[in-house]
């Protein structure tokens, strides 16, 4: 009976073991919330709708399509976040993985990039987000035995970002917007003289 029992109780933890590895984890580093939060329908309002669909909806762009050929042409400059304007990557850490995507070795010195614990799908990933809005940029994957600085691919959406040539105006930051920032603002008109209007 009590070898029945042990048996049991061990299936059971078995059991809920393999429920919790399909549910995506968090950690402290996923804790954070983005500095820029939007409606899904404001981000239809800036972007394409394959923007919209990688970088709110977690898509992914098909192969070698017509971004990854334009990413292969780009020469030295840096890769911004399509939805908010923040640094991601540079050309210094661009290589040609073969993917069909574009890849990274690295993120930015910015450290725009952040990566969360990604268990959909029956995988165990590292999805990779912009720090700023939370844009999904693609994935990072580790050991593959390329022969870069890191050995990590960051395999990246190219509809997700947005390149600046060398030399080039960075994209103007998409601003914070949240009640509070805006009862701040209206605050310090008020105390100009200047009518807010509602």
């Amino acid at each position: 009976m009590k070898l029945r029992l042990a048996l049991l109780s061990a299936l059971a933890a078995a059991f809920c073991i393999a429920q919790a590895a399909d549910k995506p984890k968090t950690d402290s580093k996923t804790m954070s919330k983005p500095e820029i939060v939007k409606s899904e329908n404001d981000w239809q309002k800036l972007l394409t709708p394959e923007q919209f669909q990688v970088t709110r909806m977690r898509g992914t762009e098909r192969p070698n399509g017509a971004a990854y050929e334009e990413f292969e042409k780009q020469g030295e400059g840096t890769y911004y976040c399509v939805c908010c304007g923040a640094e991601l990557f540079t050309s210094n850490e661009k290589f040609h993985s073969g993917c069909g995507w574009p890849s990274f070795y690295d993120s930015s010195k910015a450290k725009g990039v952040l990566e969360k614990v990604d268990n959909t799908h029956g995988m165990k990933r590292i999805e990779t987000v912009c720090k700023r809005c939370d844009a999904h940029l693609g994935h990072v994957f580790e050991g593959e035995g390329y022969k870069t600085p890191t050995d990590r691919r960051f395999c990246i959406n190219g509809v997700a970002l947005k390149f600046v040539p060398k030399g080039g105006a960075a994209p103007k930051l998409l601003e914070v917007s949240s009640t509070a920032v805006q009862s701040k603002k209206d605050e310090v008109a008020k105390e100009g003289g200047v009518e807010v209007k509602k």
